[in-house]
């Protein structure tokens, strides 16, 4: 249970501190009044990665050895620092720092914590049941997958920021239509790179009913079309309304909003018990 926890914590803090920095990016001048305060989010949730990718190697001594002592067993460690563990951790180490220090320098910052935040998000493809496939391509799909997960989940904290305030109505309203032009795009993408993912774990559809990592999978594909839903009404209803000045459109997007944030938390939680307590049907072998 602790080892999922840290999972779905070091999963938040990646994504998010990668998605601010890509919105960041993408949308300079809609984001201009609220940078400093994302980039001092993209700060915290980087410490709270990199605390709980630290607490997450430890709590792998302990699962190796079945007992909470190998979490300062020193040889055990040594063991679980020449394993795939170790490479993450680095990955998610120097990743972070990079994006830490990136948002503390202006100019080409942004472009470091953009290359930070790919080598936390890369560090992923060294874990779970994709790190035992031998193939790059999958990899380079999971990061695809991540990086577009990253991008929705960085836009809600701008998003949800602007759309509080009254006098950034327009403000708001302007980054939500950016967004959903672009997402027009890389959700597309990223589902498609999700269910080639699926399929290469999975194999069989009869899979997806007759185990637990099936059936959590599936809870998971559940969630993910309940966000879609609360999207499209973002898209469709609320933002347009929002720039034609209804403000009452901007607190039923803010609810919207609020159920994403429970869908993405319920789907982390999910990857998280995927890739850490259950093992794929199709019984990857390296």
């Amino acid at each position: 249970m602790a080892a999922v926890a840290t999972s779905v914590l070091v999963y938040f803090g990646v994504l998010g501190a990668f998605g601010l920095v890509l919105v960041r990016i993408v949308f300079r001048d809609e984001t201009r009044r609220a940078r400093t305060p994302m980039a001092r989010q993209a700060i915290g949730l980087s410490l709270l990665a990199l605390l709980a990718s630290g607490a997450g190697f430890v709590l792998t001594g302990a699962i190796m050895t079945g007992d909470a002592s190998g979490m300062i067993d020193r040889e055990m460690l040594g063991l679980v620092w020449g394993t795939t563990a170790g490479t993450a951790l680095v990955l998610q180490i120097t990743g972070l720092v990079l994006v830490i220090v990136g948002l503390c320098v202006p100019g080409v910052g942004d472009v470091v914590a953009a290359i930070g935040g790919t080598l936390a998000l890369w560090s992923f493809s060294q874990m779970g049941h994709i790190a035992a496939i031998g193939s790059l391509w999958p990899k380079g799909l999971l990061l695809l997958h991540l990086a577009g997960a990253a991008f929705w989940v960085g836009i809600l904290f701008p998003l949800w920021r602007l759309s509080g305030d009254r006098e950034a109505l327009s403000h708001a309203a302007d980054l939500g239509h950016r967004f959903g032009q672009v997402a027009a795009v890389t959700v597309p993408v990223q589902i498609a790179a999700g269910i080639v993912l699926a399929w290469i774990l999975v194999e069989t559809p009869s899979a997806l009913l007759s185990t637990g990592y099936g059936l959590t999978l599936l809870a998971k594909i559940g969630i993910v079309a309940c966000l879609l839903v609360a999207a499209a009404a973002n898209k469709l209803r609320f933002v347009p309304a929002m720039r034609r000045g209804d403000w009452q459109a901007a607190i039923r997007l803010r609810r919207s909003m609020a159920v994403e944030w429970v869908a993405f938390s319920l789907i982390l939680l999910a990857t998280a018990v995927l890739t850490t307590t259950s093992g794929p049907p199709s019984g990857v072998d390296p």
